[in-house]
């Protein structure tokens, strides 16, 4: 007897990974009234973004806070019935420090602060003031974001700008950072307007023209896993498996996942697959009876290790007023850490009434081996920064440290060979949609974003019958 055809869209959909790209595609799956299949090797849902409370500390192993910068990403937070659960950003935390010379100094916030600042040369300041009447200019490649900088303001605000900036986003080196696919908007406005300052000024003119809202700064009551539980609650019981390890994928009319756990293989036959995985481990997957691993160049792509530090003081035991969003620190200046978050500052409840909390980041592309050894070689370096830079005056009441060896991916120079293996195996296994942070950038809204955009492509999959009829 043949089996009974089945249509696609009576199969369940595989989301693998479950981090917020994959929680996004997997809520957006199910929000269009179709079956889902969730599997993650770790034990709990969420991936980096793990928020913890403790003796009223409120602390974040992951990501600390993002950026709410479009209209998509302000509706799905209300859709999801957290509009009243969002804290934004203390507009006291304004401040954001960059050291030179063992000193904190201020960003530039207004024109008299630009024109009073220690940060940078009078050089530098007129550089800054001709950049908006550069032309338009067209490079035949690629470049190097540092480089690309350099030709805009020079290597003053390469040096004291760009690299802090650059670490507290990539914790990444901007010599071999790639400007077309690291910071593409920066890659366009140079193509368009010339001027990197004309650009970002005419990319904040189309925001608010299409609606989208003025970027601010935001966490929740509770810290970020509140997004991401809010994702998972969405997800019927029985649909997530957890501790599982994707063996291989095999393509067709339906798609088959060979999984296992505890010792246990079984295959599950869906009508598509979203890929929401790190570099490696979407590398090592394999597909089809021969086991061809047709993204085994993502093996290729480099992470920045980082280890983050949540430590608590008295707020008597720190000299610095801790008035702002945080510090962060150049290369340049020889130091152990990237830099340090001002979390009680930022946010409300972080911190216990009378204390003061800090997040301290370490290690880097450009410094690797602050994020290694022992833990107490990392908590020792830390703390002899801040105490040199904050004036802390006494060990921590609370502290926890996180380690991430593989944080944040680096799309250097030559990345498309990366994002070209990824829409070749695409067009080669229909059905397939890879997304995340390997992809569509490193922010937490670009990851949040691209799961919901994963997720409405993957149910764009035409519906044929699983044995070929429509």
């Amino acid at each position: 007897m043949s089996a009974v055809p089945v249509s696609r869209s009576e199969l369940p959909i595989a989301v693998i990974g479950g981090g917020i790209t994959g929680l996004a595609a997997a809520y957006t799956i199910v929000k269009s009234g179709r079956t889902v299949q969730l599997f993650d090797s770790s034990d709990r849902l969420g991936g980096v973004i793990r928020s913890e409370r403790d003796n009223g500390w409120l602390s974040e192993a992951g990501p600390n806070s993002f950026q709410e910068n479009s209209k998509e990403v302000v509706a799905l937070v209300k859709e999801l019935g957290l509009e009243h659960e969002r804290v934004a950003a203390n507009p006291a935390a304004k401040n954001r420090y960059i050291v030179r010379e063992g000193k904190l100094c201020a960003l530039p916030s207004s024109p008299g602060s630009f024109f009073a600042t220690p940060l940078f040369s009078l050089r530098s300041k007129a550089r800054i003031l001709l950049e908006p009447f550069m032309r338009p200019r067209r490079r035949p490649s690629d470049v190097g974001l540092a480089d690309f900088v350099a030709d805009h303001f020079g290597t003053e605000i390469v040096d004291y700008a760009l690299n802090p900036f650059v670490s507290g986003i990539y914790a990444g080196d901007a010599t071999k950072l790639s400007t077309r696919h690291a910071f593409p908007k920066l890659w366009q406005s140079e193509q368009t307007k010339g001027s990197l300052i004309r650009g970002m000024m005419a990319q904040a003119k189309q925001n608010r023209a299409e609606g989208h809202p003025r970027s601010s700064i935001i966490s929740f009551r509770g810290g970020l896993q509140t997004l991401t539980d809010a994702l998972a609650g969405k997800i019927p019981a029985g649909s997530v498996e957890l501790g599982s390890r994707i063996e291989s994928l095999i393509s067709g009319n339906a798609w088959q996942v060979v999984w296992s756990r505890g010792g246990e293989t079984r295959t599950e036959t869906v009508g598509g697959v979203v890929l929401a995985l790190p570099a490696a481990a979407v590398a090592r997957l394999t597909f089809g009876a021969l086991a061809e691993a047709p993204l085994s160049t993502l093996d290729t792509v480099q992470y920045a290790p980082v280890a983050s530090l949540f430590v608590g003081f008295r707020r008597e035991q720190v000299a610095h007023p801790l008035n702002g969003f945080g510090v962060l620190i150049p290369s340049r200046e020889k130091r152990q850490i990237l830099g340090a978050i001002f979390s009680s500052s930022l946010f409300p409840d972080r911190a216990p009434p009378g204390h003061v909390a800090l997040t301290v980041l370490s290690g880097g592309m450009l410094n690797r081996s602050a994020a290694n050894g022992s833990d107490e070689e990392i908590v020792a370096r830390s703390l002899a920064e801040i105490r040199e830079l904050l004036g802390t005056s006494a060990q921590p009441v609370f502290q926890k440290l996180t380690r991430w060896p593989r944080a944040i991916p680096q799309y250097e120079l030559g990345y498309e060979r990366v994002l070209d293996a990824i829409r070749d195996t695409e067009r080669a296994h229909p059905g397939l949609v890879v997304a995340g942070q390997v992809r569509d950038g490193i922010s937490l809204p670009n990851c949040l974003m691209a799961g919901v955009r994963a997720g409405e492509k993957i149910l764009q999959f035409p519906s044929e019958k699983s044995d070929g009829s429509k």
